[in-house]
């Protein structure tokens, strides 16, 4: 157990997904998981366990921001031997071309955060997701005939803040903004494990346009349902 985790080892899968918002992740445990065993309640951050045709599978909230998913994916790989993490969560598109509910694959992850200071690296790290997560994710999009796009996040340190929304991003083909992914992949380059950021479009920066907080836990079942299909090939 860990402060922030109530799972003993062996409660949780190979894979995980992790949602930001805790409650997406009882939805997807709720929907699609059978035999599900909730393994934490700490912070209220749950994390369930069960099996999806035939694998176990886990999904567990992360919190917002570089911080918080960055002690629990750390965890995750370190301390219960997890070998995937898929980031299914929510962002707001930056190129005008990019839409509401439409799937973003986070091929690299841009940042504005000091998180990698730590590494104490002679110049600045690009962190990028697994390849094969990746390659096999578009697969299943491109079998859904989902509306996807594949290439550059920004993964924010600020939500508000005084220079307002980051559109100059757009110049330099970045397709969207959330705030979570490069720790997640900067913890599995160091772990020497798999990630990949799945995202569904709930605003856009270049519109106005947003989804209600309801919408953003229960209706990104296309991302769902390819991350859990992706996590049944692992």
């Amino acid at each position: 157990m860990t402060p922030h985790n109530a799972a003993k080892l062996g409660d949780i899968a190979k894979t995980v997904l992790m949602p930001g918002d805790p409650l997406r992740a009882k939805f997807v445990a709720e929907t699609y998981l059978d035999d599900v065993k909730c393994y934490n309640e700490v912070r209220g951050m749950y994390g369930y366990t069960g099996s999806y045709k035939g694998k176990q599978v886990s999904v567990q909230g992360h919190g917002m921001g570089m911080p918080s998913i960055g002690i629990y994916s750390y965890e995750l790989y370190n301390m219960y031997e997890v070998d995937n993490i898929i980031r299914i969560g929510s962002a707001g598109a930056i190129r005008s071309d990019v839409k509401i509910m439409d799937l973003v694959f986070g091929m690299g992850a841009c940042t504005d955060s000091n998180y990698a200071h730590q590494y104490g690296l002679p110049g600045t790290y690009a962190p990028i997701a697994t390849y094969e997560l990746l390659e096999r994710a578009v697969q299943l999009a491109k079998e859904k005939e989902q509306t996807y796009f594949v290439g550059n996040i920004l993964s924010a340190d600020l939500f508000y803040n005084e220079i307002g929304p980051p559109t100059a991003w757009d110049k330099m083909g970045v397709l969207a903004v959330e705030m979570e992914a490069a720790a997640l992949y900067m913890n599995a380059a160091k772990a020497n494990k798999n990630a990949l950021c799945i995202l569904t479009i709930s605003d856009e920066v270049h519109s106005g346009k947003e989804l209600p907080a309801h919408d953003r836990q229960v209706s990104f079942t296309n991302m769902m349902e390819i991350a859990l299909e992706l996590a049944v090939t692992l």
